[in-house]
């Protein structure tokens, strides 16, 4: 009888129902957390969930306070990667790089930030049929129902979703094609790849995007490709730092580009340049190597010299259309550029815009019975010209069904919506990389009523596996585990990643095409300049926070600073300072601290695409060039509300990314911009010390890294040489037991990308505070990545002064958090104890005794500490992710949620390094270097910063700070920071590029 009754109170209890209608107590919270997903977590390894467990029993992996970690491969319509997924409780709470992965294997702003959108309240909860509320059952008999009553018709069924290189989905498509005929796969991303592509296909004879070894690259030249961004799907910063070491071989870069990049921030030499005049250097430069023809313009001449002196050691990298990929790829071949592999390529995108368009073609002429729209967004993101034809056309489908995981403006206008889960909640696999493949597993039951994409094949297709899980692991077991490295499907999803064995290069066509050299070696280079000379050309791109707009509701990515212009939650239109000079636009700064700027209409052939967009006066944006973000401008979800920006899709015409003969027209609008950065040099500070390679490797270190001294009245002494707390014993050396945690960055290495911030934010339960309240200066980040700019001519009396910086100038980034001073000046202030000294280096914060006097802020001279103006939690003023029961899930219990009139800042993850001394001291054992980590180095691309004990003198941080390029910020006040930094190296001494511009 006890069994049965409470079995009977367990059939009534409905967790899910009573955390959705109010809020919920802690305990009710961590048995709905038991409930639900203690399960789940085992279904990483053991097969899909069947029944729920209750947390009174146990699961033997789950340790409440301990993590469990799982390998998973997160992938959207813009980005992939192989990522170890961190829960807590059965609940994901991190996401960090998978390193058993040779590709993909670093964590990007974007990828890091998909993890809210787990946790995200407007997300689809249940199937649809004509706009009401349905059963998976009665959406599945629909569907069967029509989709039989087309396969006697001569009418298509299609599928129309983004690049999805999944081996078993293919093979389900398959399956369900043997069912139903007409069934076409059409790969839509809303950012094409396809000009790559053909580009790649002509050349190669391959149609997939080649990889470049940069390990035996000394020069790489790149012509509008911001390959340090999105440019590849792959992540080429890692290569790119590894080969960017200060030593006599390392690589040279030389950036040309219109738009300022982080690309070209981190070149030895940038020329700024529109895009018709870059692909006009491209050309000369390859006639020149190809065909030994003579450049006019001076430029082109020390670049193709200085790519002849250099031969196989150069690569050349391009953007813009297929006749600019197929120029580079030719130009590598001929100077068998040690860069350019035959055997690797990659296979994540998969863009075809002549399929797209023949399908647009059936669309028009009524050819298509079904339309089944997998999770992207054509009605949002397809040009002007075509998206109002097309969504006319889709409505007269007879059978509409909308694959997405959100309310979009494509779903509004299908007949089915069938709800598909998070990839966190998902199976499946991919196969990014000639022979790699990947797998994705879930790390929590879904959430809501949904169902992947490939269970509803599974089922419409009546094929004889009872869920895609089965088929995944069967097809595995037979096509893929075999061929790999390892024994089982089990080993597989451990490692989140397999390769295949004896694998035989693929490339077909590698060998130099005369063909193709011979047709471009006709090119005219100067063609139909007059007439578009006196418009503008524009460069549509992809910032590092928005992508192409796929997670466009993810309040972190909102507020994610962009590298160069340092503003959020926003797009605009960057211009350069001259051309907006000549049109009278400024940006100014206002009394209230924020930055405001003129907009203008944005007209093509006389027809305005897009009104009233502000206007970013850019330093270094080419003249005659404008820039325009990807991503903006979605009419759903809350934070369309928040969010005012343009849809540059709108222009986006022939999937091209250059748009030339445009206009733009002053309007009387003005425009606040939500920027973190109003000024833009170190105003005559050494604060980023920087020098040439050429000066480092001869000269010694007292001229590229003087060491600075304080003023006392004893004389100009070395801070180490005055203490303020010990000053009669300056001179002994401190003694220190235990850990004592430093952090050191690599300014060489750090390209500004922000993955740290997003990591940090994730980590350390920073809260989203809004586009209002960082136009009043008030961010939360706890870490910052200054933007300095600086003139190229050092010498110039008016190098610092900010109007001789918008031309062309040098960029740097400097990572900003709490430099956990020794002699800390915040300390030292505080009236009630609030913040104090830890015995391991750390400055410590005690948030229950702050009162919010804000002494130390004022008295920190690096500008890092963060008042807390509001109750960000339980707030519907700051309704983000802290403000219901569902999005509070992605908190990490570690880290407490501070309260309104504290003071918040880094604290160098104490949580982490607290945890790994913990374990250590439970195994009785000694602590490695590299265990320590905080979320920021450990999701840094480029491993610019590295995290440590400096009391091991053989951790790889105690060899940083011995370094001879490493300084510490403002050492001179004599605060003893425990940050130091690497100073940056640029490589720009060779005489042939000198003069450059």
């Amino acid at each position: 009888m006890k069994s049965n009754k409470k079995n009977k109170i367990l059939d009534n209890y409905n967790p899910i129902k009573d955390l959705f209608q109010g809020k919920t107590s802690r305990r009710d919270f961590l048995k709905w957390v038991g409930f639900s997903t203690a399960s789940v977590t085992l279904s990483a390894c053991k097969g899909p969930v069947v029944k729920s467990i209750p947390y009174v029993v146990k699961p033997e992996n789950i340790t409440p306070g301990i993590p469990n970690y799982y390998a998973s491969t997160m992938i959207d319509s813009f980005d992939i990667g192989s990522v170890l997924v961190k829960t807590r409780e059965g609940r994901p709470i991190k996401i960090e790089p998978n390193f058993s992965s040779e590709f993909f294997n670093t964590t990007s702003a974007r990828i890091q930030s998909s993890l809210l959108s787990l946790y995200d309240e407007e997300r689809l909860k249940n199937p649809s049929l004509k706009g009401k509320k349905s059963s998976w059952k009665e959406i599945d008999n629909y569907i069967i129902r029509n989709l039989k009553y087309l396969s006697k018709t001569k009418k298509d069924i299609i599928f129309l979703s983004y690049s999805f290189p999944s081996f078993s989905t293919k093979k389900l498509i398959q399956d369900f094609k043997k069912k139903y005929p007409r069934t076409k796969w059409i790969t839509y991303d809303p950012i094409s790849y396809s000009k790559a592509l053909d580009a790649s296909e002509e050349i190669f004879g391959i149609r997939g995007f080649p990889i470049f070894d940069l390990n035996k690259s000394e020069l790489i030249v790149s012509f509008d490709a911001d390959f340090l961004g999105d440019w590849s799907p792959e992540n080429m910063a890692k290569f790119y730092v590894f080969k960017r070491n200060p030593e006599k071989d390392m690589m040279q870069h030389i950036q040309i580009e219109s738009n300022m990049t982080i690309t070209g921030a981190n070149a030895d030499i940038r020329i700024s340049r529109k895009p018709s005049k870059i692909k006009q250097m491209l050309i000369e430069i390859f006639q020149n190597i190809c065909l030994g023809k003579k450049p006019k313009d001076k430029n082109s001449e020390k670049v193709a010299s200085l790519i002849n002196k250099m031969g196989s050691k150069s690569v050349i990298l391009a953007d813009g259309d297929q006749e600019s990929y197929e120029l580079s790829f030719l130009i590598n071949q001929k100077i068998n550029s040690h860069a350019l592999q035959n055997d690797k390529y990659l296979f994540s995108k998969e863009s075809n815009d002549n399929k797209f368009n023949n399908f647009l073609k059936d669309l028009e002429n009524e050819n298509v019975g079904a339309l089944f729209i997998h999770n992207v967004n054509p009605i949002y993101s397809l040009p002007l010209s075509i998206y109002e034809k097309v969504k006319k056309f889709i409505k007269k489908i007879p059978l509409t069904v909308s694959l997405s995981m959100s309310k979009d403006e494509t779903n509004e206008i299908m007949d089915v919506s069938s709800p598909i889960p998070h990839w966190l909640e998902s199976w499946g696999d991919t196969y990014p990389v000639t022979n790699v493949y990947t797998l994705i597993q879930p790390t929590i039951q879904c959430i809501f009523n949904t169902r992947q994409f490939q269970d509803s094949l599974v089922i419409w297709s009546e094929i004889q596996e009872k869920n895609y899980y089965e088929y995944l692991k069967k097809i595995w077991e037979e096509n893929i585990i075999p061929k790999s490295n390892v024994s089982s499907f089990n080993e597989a999803l451990f490692h989140g990643v397999v390769k295949i064995k004896n694998h035989k290069p693929i490339s077909k066509n590698f060998s130099i095409n005369q063909k193709k050299i011979n047709k471009y070696g006709k090119k005219i280079v100067n063609h139909n300049q007059k007439k578009i000379k006196k418009n503008f050309e524009l460069r549509l791109y992809t910032k590092i926070s928005m992508g192409d707009g796929y997670q466009y509701n993810n309040p972190w990515l909102q507020e994610l600073p962009d590298p160069i212009t340092r503003t959020t939650w926003d797009n605009y239109l960057t211009i350069s300072y001259s051309d907006a000079n000549r049109m009278e636009l400024k940006n100014w700064n206002s009394g209230d601290g924020s930055l405001n700027g003129n907009c203008v209409d944005l007209i093509k052939n006389n027809q305005t695409i897009i009104q009233n967009i502000p206007v970013f006066i850019q330093p270094g944006q080419a003249l005659g060039s404008l820039g325009l973000a990807f991503g903006y401008g979605q009419k759903k979800g809350k934070l369309s509300k928040i969010v005012h920006g343009k849809n540059a899709y709108r222009i986006y015409e022939n999937f091209f990314i250059i748009q030339d003969n445009i206009e733009i027209k002053k309007v009387d609008r003005i425009h606040k911009f939500s920027c973190v950065q109003l000024h833009h040099t170190m105003v005559g500070r050494n604060l980023v010390k920087e020098t040439d390679l050429d000066i480092f490797l001869n000269k010694p270190k007292e001229i590229w890294n003087e060491k600075e001294k304080v003023s006392t009245h004893k004389g100009m002494l070395f801070p180490e040489e005055i203490s303020i707390w010990n000053p009669n014993n300056h001179k002994k050396k401190e003694k220190k037991n235990g850990h004592h945690f430093n952090l050191s960055i690599d300014l060489n290495a750090c390209i500004g990308c922000g993955a740290c911030i997003i990591a940090c934010h994730s980590e350390n339960n920073v809260p989203v505070v809004g586009k209002e309240e960082i136009e009043k200066s008030r961010d939360m980040h706890w870490l910052r990545i200054d933007r300095y700019y600086f003139s190229d001519n050092p010498s110039s009396e008016t190098s610092n002064n900010e109007n001789n910086i918008y031309e062309n100038p040098k960029v740097t980034f400097q990572p900003i958090m709490c430099q956990h001073c020794d002699h800390a000046p915040c300390e030292t202030v505080c009236p009630v104890g609030a913040t104090s000294h830890g015995e391991q280096g750390q400055n410590m914060m005690a948030y229950n005794r702050c009162v919010g006097t804000r002494y130390c802020a004022n008295n920190c001279p690096y500008k890092v500490r963060r008042f807390n103006w509001f109750n960000y939690v339980n707030n519907q003023k700051f309704d983000f992710n802290m403000n219901n029961s569902l999005g509070k899930m992605i908190l990490n219990p570690d880290v407490v949620v501070r309260t309104r009139g504290v003071m918040e800042k880094c604290s160098l993850c104490i949580q982490r390094t607290q945890y790994v001394i913990g374990m250590a001291k439970k195994e009785n054992r000694k602590i490695q270097d590299g265990e320590f980590e905080t979320a920021c180095s450990v999701s840094c691309p480029t491993k610019a910063i590295t995290f440590g004990d400096i009391n091991d003198p053989t951790s790889l941080i105690s060899k940083k700070i011995k370094n001879n390029r490493s300084y510490k910020l403002l050492d001179f006040i004599g605060i003893r920071p425990n940050v130091s930094y690497q100073l940056k190296i640029r490589n720009k001494n060779k005489n042939e590029i000198e003069k450059m511009k």
